[in-house]
């Protein structure tokens, strides 16, 4: 399905797209339990919709980020389509736009001259400058 596509009070709704914007996450209390909401904006090659996002959803979604929301809801508010997951549906990140830090003790990966860092003895070969050069 594309955004394009989605209908206001429409249920069971598929849909994959990126996560362009956040909003600052704020908080509520109701019937005596906390939680925590936010918008965030939705968008395929079709058009833009805003995602409602709840609690621990909140969290772990952030703009540049390729969601599968699967049998997401769609309401409306101020003549405006929103897509949030309802009481049954379910987002997946498929793919993450945010930087992925490691660590490594493997110094052939951060600095191609230790590329010969097996020898034996030890000993790091220079690397050619020329073999750079275009």
């Amino acid at each position: 399905m594309q955004i394009k596509d989605i209908q206001p009070n429409q249920g069971n709704i598929e849909i994959t797209a990126e996560v362009t914007q956040k909003e600052v996450p704020r908080t509520f209390e109701k019937f005596g339990k906390k939680g925590k909401v936010c918008s965030a904006i939705l968008k395929d090659e079709s058009g833009t919709i805003k995602l409602t996002l709840w609690n621990e959803d909140i969290d772990k979604i952030n703009p540049g980020d390729t969601i599968k929301l699967t049998n997401g809801w769609c309401s409306e508010f101020k003549s405006e389509k929103q897509l949030s997951t309802g009481k049954f549906g379910k987002i997946e990140i498929l793919s993450s736009g945010t930087p992925v830090s490691f660590v490594t003790n493997d110094p052939t990966i951060l600095n191609p001259q230790y590329k010969n860092f097996e020898k034996e003895d030890d000993e790091v070969e220079p690397i050619d400058d020329e073999e750079f050069v275009d």
